[in-house]
């Protein structure tokens, strides 16, 4: 036995010496706190002697702020039985204290059972200073972010949010800890623009440099604003991404404006194609002045207005100048011929389509309805619209609201709707093909426009004015009509209507070698009864000599069709106009083509 101990005594010196050398505070005591054993280093850093600090004495080194911290601390670490750390003050024997990270772990005896607690004091009061300092600076870039009337946020490197200014929390109602939840974003933005950016968003970040981009963030008040967001990456010395940060420019009056202008070009650009028309208001005649009167009571109401009529006999002039005379005269006028688009596809031009709604859908797109909103929409041909986008629109009717193809959420429009049909809707009603409830909503101010044999005193005013316009154009002077030209003109039925009258006057002046515009004799069969054989023999004289116009406009321009040197502009025509004859004549356009 005595051999044994001092064997032991011969091993502790040395053992001693190795951790009294260690660079470090070594001390090792007992589960509930008290202390037997420090190293030569603590006793030299407090100045507290063996005997002073066994036991509890060591207290008296702990900065007092910290001490029922550390005790609280110190019962969960024994409770777990688990290494740990924690951070605390020391007292240096010159009375100032300093952050020390205290290291333990449980020392077992062969049954497992924890017999003493070791640990490591290690200075870290360098460290601490620098994190006081970081969070000073971030409390002061805190305090300056707050000011600024911009949404700012921070984020992690993988997007996740740890910080937003006042200014978000203001515009969103939210609290710091709600911008920092995992539905933040999913409450924050339009869920339509949190599903289209989400991969977007995700490479973006992936790929480290700065980038933006567009959405819509949700107000306290429930309303969406648009935003433009601007991505910048945070480096350290590594170069590794430790944040993002974001700021947030509302452009919601800029995303209106241009929607508003969006429109409004829209409606411009149909202006000017139809621009060649509008003379075909002019007239004296009593059944004229009957629909004249209609339009003027009913053009400043917003009630939807159906235009009755035969093909060309004006009815889109009527329905302009309507909305000229309403109150939304300001705004954009929309004109859609539900005839001209496929069945399959019309839904997605008067509604909008979301991306990847159906083959070909690449991005979002705005429908008709939207374009107009605040404004008139005009649907010509609206006999035409196929059963389940008449289910649509008398939505859009009853409710003012309606949902875009491929999305389910609804969207709110103030548009008026004006429409036009040259087909019998009553009886395409009785037999089922358009739905009475829709008639019935459309039908609210009918209006039939007369046809051209029903209005014959204003065809001289009309052939006069169609004529000086089409030489004004051409480079030409008309300045009469001849007197059998004119009879001709007065007798022929017209089965196109204006627009047939129209062409018929354009194509005379470009033959016309004077200043008396005639036609000849032999361009159709004059039959004061207005007999169907004329009718046919005229049509058919008069599709010969088109025919040879376009194909030499055509050749001329090697089958350009619009731009400053196209068959249309030599034609003095709209190039929709030219294009639907082309169609209509059965011309191969692409021969003419170098």
């Amino acid at each position: 036995m005595e051999n044994t101990f001092e064997q032991i005594k011969q091993w502790e010196a040395p053992l001693r010496k190795i951790i009294d050398t260690i660079p470090a505070l070594v001390w090792c005591g007992l589960p509930d706190g008290s202390k037997e054993f420090f190293n030569q280093r603590w006793h030299d850093y407090t100045g507290l002697s063996p005997e002073e600090s066994h036991g509890w004495g060591w207290k008296l080194t702990i900065h007092p702020d910290d001490i029922e911290k550390l005790i609280d601390t110190w019962s969960i670490l024994v409770a777990s039985g688990e290494p740990g750390a924690i951070e605390t003050r020391i007292r240096r024997l010159d009375g100032q204290y300093r952050w020390f990270l205290f290291r333990a772990e449980p020392l077992r005896d062969g049954h497992g059972n924890i017999v003493n607690w070791c640990g490591i004091s290690t200075d870290i009061e360098d460290r601490k200073r620098d994190e006081e300092k970081l969070r000073q600076d971030e409390m002061e870039l805190r305090q300056i972010t707050d000011a600024i009337a911009q949404s700012i946020m921070v984020l992690a490197p993988d997007g996740t949010a740890l910080y937003a200014n006042q200014t978000v929390l203001d515009f969103t109602g939210l609290t710091i800890e709600d911008v920092m939840a995992a539905d933040f974003r999913t409450r924050f933005f339009h869920p339509e623009d949190v599903e289209k950016l989400r991969d977007e968003r995700r490479q973006a970040l992936a790929r480290g440099v700065p980038f933006e981009n567009e959405q819509r963030a949700r107000r306290k008040d429930g309303t969406y604003r648009w935003f433009l967001n601007h991505y910048n990456p945070q480096r350290n010395e590594q170069g590794q991404i430790i944040r993002w940060y974001v700021t947030g420019t509302d452009i919601d009056d800029r995303k209106r404006a241009e929607d508003r202008l969006r429109s409004e070009n829209l409606a411009l650009r149909e202006e000017i194609d139809h621009a060649s028309m509008f003379e075909e208001i002019i007239g004296l005649s009593g059944a004229l002045h009957t629909v004249l009167r209609q339009v003027a009571k009913v053009a400043p109401t917003d009630s939807t207005v159906l235009i009755l009529g035969e093909t060309g006999t004006g009815k889109e002039l009527l329905a302009r100048a309507i909305h000229k005379r309403s109150n939304r005269a300001t705004r954009a006028f929309i004109r859609v011929n539900c005839a001209a688009i496929p069945p399959a596809l019309l839904a997605s031009e008067l509604f909008g389509h979301e991306k990847g709604a159906f083959t070909g859908a690449t991005e979002r797109r705005l429908g008709r309805f939207e374009a107009a909103n605040g404004g008139t929409i005009f649907l010509d041909e609206i006999g035409d619209i196929p059963a389940e986008t008449q289910i649509a629109l008398l939505r859009v009717l009853q409710e003012r609201e309606f949902e875009r193809v491929g999305s389910n959420q609804s969207i709110s429009v103030d548009v008026r709707l004006l429409a036009a049909t040259h087909r019998d809707l009553k009886a395409a009603v009785a037999a089922g093909s358009f739905r009475e409830d829709l008639f019935y909503r459309l039908n609210v101010f009918p209006i039939s426009v007369p046809s051209l044999r029903e209005r014959a005193d204003d065809i001289p005013l009309l052939v006069e004015y169609l004529a000086g316009r089409a030489a004004k154009r051409a480079g030409k002077k008309v300045r009469q009509v001849k007197q059998t030209t004119m009879d001709m003109f007065k007798a022929y039925s017209w089965p196109g209507n204006i627009r047939e009258l129209q062409n018929v006057v354009e194509r005379a002046v470009i033959l016309c070698e004077g200043e008396t515009l005639s036609i000849d004799e032999n361009w159709f069969t004059y039959d004061p009864p207005r007999q169907g054989s004329a009718t046919e023999t005229f049509t058919e004289n008069l599709a010969d000599r088109e025919r040879e116009m376009i194909e030499a406009a055509l050749r001329e321009s090697r089958g350009r069709i619009s731009g400053p040197f196209g068959a249309a502009k030599k034609l003095g025509m709209p190039r929709q106009t030219l294009d639907s004859k082309i169609a209509a004549l059965g011309i191969d356009k692409s021969r003419f083509k170098a």
